[in-house]
């Protein structure tokens, strides 16, 4: 059996690598974290990595989003009604601008290329 010890990261496709720094670094404020380089046997394909409360997120043309499903991350915001405000200020695509549930509040938005992101705001 393998023990699993913890996430390494989550690994989003995208296809425009300026457009999704952009989003990733502007729009939701993330900040490059550890690795951010042309992949030296892949001319022209692109990893970087975010650092997100200890667990890396990372974005990369080495592969093609499709859209339609695949992984998603919930990022944890101090304020959800601030941050809704100030994605549909940055014209993001909303799935679900406000859903409730016992433990939680969240939005539903898209990356550029539709990759599924949840703002998330426990309920304390």
């Amino acid at each position: 059996m393998i023990k699993i010890k913890e996430m390494a990261f989550v690994g989003y496709p995208v296809t425009d690598m300026d457009r999704a720094r952009y989003f990733y670094e502007q729009v939701l404020g993330l900040k490059v974290d550890g690795f951010d380089q042309e992949i030296e046997s892949m001319p022209g394909k692109f990893w970087v990595e975010y650092d997100v409360g200890g667990m890396t997120l990372a974005i990369s043309n080495t592969w093609e989003p499709n859209g339609s499903g695949g992984p998603s991350v919930a990022l944890e915001v101090e304020d959800l009604d601030e941050a809704v405000k100030h994605l549909k200020e940055a014209g993001v695509t909303f799935i679900v601008e406000h859903m409730e549930s016992a433990v939680c509040d969240f939005a539903l938005i898209t990356d550029p290329d539709g990759n599924g992101i949840t703002i998330h705001r426990l309920k304390r």
